[in-house]
């Protein structure tokens, strides 16, 4: 009881943090459930597997209904995605296999210097509009980035938007179209991802059940509920400040949380 409350609690913050910040909830998630679930009965090896799992099965939820409302604005490209999401798809299923292979400690790095790069992109605040002069990629290229997209996303288990949005952008897609496609794209890689990390840590003792493989079915249940019932709360907070200040407050919570899981 008490881990499911903690769940809720956690659900509810990521959801407020995604709607105020306007992301999917991955970079809040992860970190939030290692500090959480390293404080309970979870074994350290398996720690930030059972993380990052749990948070790509809620993300599988999550980018699907931000997916719908990108596209009924016109704001998905889905022949890049005819590509690109396959790829992406590949690139996060093989990643799981990647990180259950990989000593926790290990992975926790990797998250801590993901939030870390994202802080800093978000805080540079670099402008792609003077750079969409470039050509669309080509297939080959979408196949190739989006492998490795895939792979990078589903070892930190975020859905992929901080990598895939400035992409696209670079490489000639209108701005509001990058952003809709990328959320697009967190769909083959939080259902790829999460799907993995089922297989991949299938029969793995500790995880917090009911256990589905390295995704504990309760905190599944808790963070994706109340993170979509809390996320309005964070979106109407977002319109009475600046966008430059979230931007900035986001960049430092990332900031704190890289060096959190970098510290020794």
């Amino acid at each position: 009881m008490e881990t499911m409350i903690i769940f809720l609690l956690t659900g509810a913050v990521a959801g407020v943090m995604a709607g105020l910040f306007g992301v999917g909830g991955g970079m809040i998630m992860v970190p939030a459930l290692i500090i959480i679930l390293s404080g309970q009965s979870v074994p350290a090896d398996i720690v930030v597997h059972v993380a990052v799992g749990t948070s790509l099965a809620v993300i599988a939820l999550s980018s699907a209904s931000s997916t719908r409302s990108h596209h009924v604005r016109g704001g998905v490209r889905w022949d890049v995605l005819a590509f690109y999401g396959p790829a992406l798809a590949l690139g996060a299923l093989i990643g799981a296999f990647v990180a259950d292979v990989l000593p926790g400690a290990t992975l926790k790095r990797l998250v801590g210097v993901s939030s870390l790069l994202i802080s800093l992109q978000m805080a540079v605040n670099y402008r792609f509009s003077d750079m969409q002069n470039l050509s669309l990629p080509k297939p080959a290229e979408l196949l190739g980035v989006g492998g490795l997209f895939g792979l990078l996303s589903s070892l930190v288990g975020i859905g992929g938007g901080s990598l895939t949005a400035p992409y696209l952008a670079l490489r000639g897609l209108e701005l509001r179209q990058a952003v809709g496609t990328a959320a697009a794209g967190g769909i083959p890689i939080a259902w790829a991802g999460a799907a993995g990390y089922v297989v991949a840590g299938w029969g793995a003792e500790g995880v917090p059940s009911p256990a589905f493989g390295y995704v504990s079915g309760g905190g599944f249940v808790a963070l994706a509920v109340t993170s979509s019932l809390c996320a309005p709360l964070g979106a109407r907070l977002a319109h009475r400040l600046s966008a430059r200040a979230l931007q900035l407050a986001f960049a430092l919570l990332l900031a704190a949380v890289g060096i959190h899981m970098l510290w020794p």
